[in-house]
């Protein structure tokens, strides 16, 4: 009688454990599939990948530097810049580090910019201006992505000075961070919203 009891606890506590790892395994699958989604809102296009070396005192070091743009095309774009001695590592790096310097970009209903803007970074310059609904991105280089990835679809941009894509694209997100909405400015001054477009 004994016997048969102990064999009945032991195959409920087998259940219960069977059980419990497949609540986990349930839960572990259910994380992962929520880190995925939010990593798929986030898109990342490489602009520039170069070969960089080191001299050092035996010879000359190699690695590589990637230059890439993060952004989710809802108003939030970062560029990264990262160094590995394998272009994946570098890129991974980028990405890493675009995430980590994110600006907030105010779009307004035309998925345009709210008023024009410059911005530098480096030797280069960059203007952009907003533009009326059907325009698209009219723009070159590093800024046209960094002008896509933010969510920007009407836009016009211009490079001035340096032709290097890291300082173009830095310009770039110079120039998107000092945008700011039509509410922010009528609360800076003290002033309703309706007063600005009077």
């Amino acid at each position: 009688m004994a016997d048969q009891r102990d064999q009945r606890d032991q195959r409920d506590q087998r259940d219960r454990d069977q059980r419990d790892q497949r609540d986990q395994r349930d839960q572990r699958r259910k994380k992962s599939s929520r880190s995925r989604d939010k990593e798929s809102e986030w898109q990342e296009r490489v602009v520039q990948i170069r070969r960089v070396t080191k001299v050092v005192k035996g010879g000359k070091k190699l690695s590589f530097r990637a230059v890439v743009v993060v952004g989710n095309e809802r108003g939030q774009v970062g560029v990264g810049v990262g160094k590995a001695s394998d272009v994946i590592g570098a890129v991974k790096k980028g990405v890493a580090d675009g995430k980590k310097h994110l600006v907030e970009v105010p779009l307004t209903k035309s998925n345009s910019i709210p008023h024009p803007a410059n911005g530098s970074g480096g030797g280069a310059s960059v203007i952009v201006r907003p533009a009326a609904p059907g325009t698209g991105v009219i723009a070159g280089g590093a800024v046209r992505t960094v002008l896509e990835l933010s969510g920007v679809k009407n836009v016009l941009a211009k490079q001035l000075g340096s032709s290097n894509p890291l300082n173009n694209a830095r310009a770039a997100i110079d120039a998107l961070a000092s945008l700011r909405t039509f509410a922010e400015v009528a609360e800076e001054r003290g002033i309703p919203v309706e007063q600005l477009y009077g």
